[in-house]
């Protein structure tokens, strides 16, 4: 008897939503959202922020494409992801950062991270922030030596601000200059408003939800405040919005902890999930030592992340009581 197979009752797994934007469509809009950013780093340090961009986008699609052919599974270098996660590294790192040590960063977001996990909606952390902590780890020297801004006002200094202020030597920049970009870092740290810009456009687009940059953001700025307060070493404002503006707050806010897979479902869970990367992030600034914690707070989130979905679904699902009879 010859057997029949009924497509129409083979339902794939939720979400159930019929709607035109696809991964590589949403993989386009985060990459036009990086844009001023980009823009601004090539007039801060030159054009050597757009040919380290443009080798970490071309390994990581050549190692994801690699990968996919080795294996024999179908390739995804269509969807954008690759090319996102390459320029996401590339604002991870110093613009004067060697190109090997570069592809390196690709290499372990994207076969390690990503692809051993079973590629895109599996990775249990964002890849780009993983491949950053590797490189500084691995690579600390290169990492921390950060290039003299060819445009930047009084630049005296390749520190970074947040390294100069744990070092405790030299003059911090104004809030003004790095809300501008004219500092010292990586592209991902040296101007404020161009990441806000794409972030705003991110969440006008309906990309990401504003829940986590506003409650990372927010976290740091209270945290900062409070502890400047208490300690009296600093004019508490001023501190407070130096430490959303220094480091990698606003890209880790914007364009990492807003990742799909890899931060929580619910809006309760993404209230946890950004208090919990600013809570993180201030703790690791101020009695670290390292002078920055946005990518460790961010990993240890990820992380956490199971969890957080685990309980909020319990209370929203299944938390009802049991009536006695």
């Amino acid at each position: 008897m010859e057997k029949k197979t009924y497509n129409n009752l083979v339902v794939s797994s939720a979400p159930h939503i019929v709607s035109n934007m696809d991964t590589s469509r949403i993989m386009m809009m985060v990459i036009l959202a990086l844009v001023p950013s980009l823009l601004v780093s090539i007039y801060v340090f030159g054009f050597r922020v757009l040919s380290l961009t443009l080798v970490c986008v071309i390994a990581a699609v050549f190692f994801e494409w690699a990968y996919n052919k080795l294996m024999k599974r179908p390739q995804t270098v269509g969807d954008l992801s690759a090319v996102v996660t390459g320029v996401l590294i590339a604002f991870n790192v110093p613009s004067g950062l060697p190109y090997w040590i570069a592809v390196v960063g690709c290499f372990v977001a994207i076969v390690i991270i990503k692809q051993l996990f079973g590629g895109i909606g599996k990775n249990i952390a964002n890849s780009a922030i993983t491949a950053r902590i590797v490189l500084f780890l691995s690579f600390a020297t290169e990492m921390t030596t950060w290039p003299l801004p060819k445009m930047a006002v009084d630049a005296t200094s390749t520190a970074t601000p947040l390294g100069i202020l744990k070092e405790g030597t030299g003059e911090l920049p104004s809030n003004m200059d790095m809300f501008l970009g004219f500092i010292g870092g990586s592209m991902g740290e040296v101007s404020a408003i161009a990441l806000i810009i794409g972030g705003l456009f991110l969440i006008w687009k309906k990309i990401i939800s504003p829940i986590i940059p506003a409650t990372f953001i927010g976290t740091v700025f209270v945290f900062a405040f409070i502890y400047y307060t208490a300690t009296g070493t600093a004019d508490a404002l001023d501190m407070a919005v130096f430490h959303i503006l220094a480091g990698g707050v606003m890209l880790g806010a914007f364009f990492m902890a807003t990742d799909y897979v890899t931060t929580p479902l619910l809006p309760a869970g993404k209230v946890v999930f950004g208090i919990g990367c600013g809570l993180i992030t201030m703790i690791i600034r101020l009695w670290g030592q390292y002078p920055e914690g946005v990518s460790f707070s961010i990993l240890i989130m990820n992380c956490l992340t199971p969890l957080i979905n685990n309980f909020f679904q319990k209370r929203m699902y299944g938390g009802a009581k049991k009536h006695e009879k």
